[in-house]
This record gives structure tokens, C-alpha cells and sequence, in this order.
């Protein structure tokens, strides 16, 4: 939702003339959309759960807010090559679009463990 602040820059603009009546509701539209979007993306929590494959044990556990998974996608990269290239963009752009669930499953065999990403 606009804050009536935005909203009335935005009629300013159009009753001075500086932007046409199509430029104003484009502008609202866009706007609103933006704001719809940046709700949506805060209220996402992305899950990464590491377990040990012979036991089934939970190892750990942890939530990350969809909009720091970027940050931490690419950190990841550089300790598990496996996540790099168009496999990072293809993880990115899944968590990007919001669909919950399961992203990822990966199995370490060497270390015995098995890593999840989840969107929630």
C-alpha cells in the first residue's frame, strides 16, 4: 500500500503538469507493486538444514530471511564450488520466485552429511 506521502508527490507532479495522467498511474502502479513485492520477499524465511546421513540426526537448523540469501548464496559458492555458475543463478532465481518448498537437497558423502534449502 502507497503511503499518502508518495501518493501525493505523485499528484503534485501531475497537477503542475511535470507528468502526464497514463505517467501518474503508472507511477501508482509501480509503486504499489514494489511495495506488494518488498512484503512478500520479508515475510519469506529460506531454511538450510544440515543432518548427519547415517543417523538422521539434525546437525543444524537455521532460518535466513529471503532478502540476505543472495549474500549468502554467493559466500557459499566459494565453499562448495558445486553452487557456482549457472547453478547459483538457477538457486537464486528459485528463491527469488517465492515458491515454497524444497530448492535444494545435496549429499556430502565424504562428510556424511546431508544439506537442505528450504523456502517457507
Amino acid at each position: 500500500m502507497l503511503t499518502s506521502d508518495e501518493r501525493a508527490r505523485i499528484l503534485k507532479l501531475l497537477e503542475v503538469g511535470q507528468i502526464s495522467a497514463e505517467e501518474a498511474a503508472q507511477l501508482l502502479d509501480a509503486l504499489a507493486e514494489d511495495r506488494r513485492a518488498a512484503g512478500h520477499a520479508r515475510s519469506r524465511m529460506l531454511r538450510i538444514r544440515v543432518s548427519d546421513l547415517h543417523t538422521g540426526r539434525l546437525k543444524a537448523n537455521v532460518t535466513v530471511p529471503v532478502g540476505l540469501v543472495n549474500v549468502g548464496l554467493r559466500l557459499g559458492a566459494r565453499l562448495a564450488p558445486q553452487l557456482s555458475g549457472s547453478a547459483l543463478e538457477d538457486l537464486l532465481r528459485a528463491v527469488q520466485r517465492g515458491v515454497p518448498g524444497r530448492l535444494l537437497e545435496w549429499q556430502d558423502l565424504e562428510e556424511g552429511e546431508r544439506v537442505e534449502l528450504l523456502v517457507e
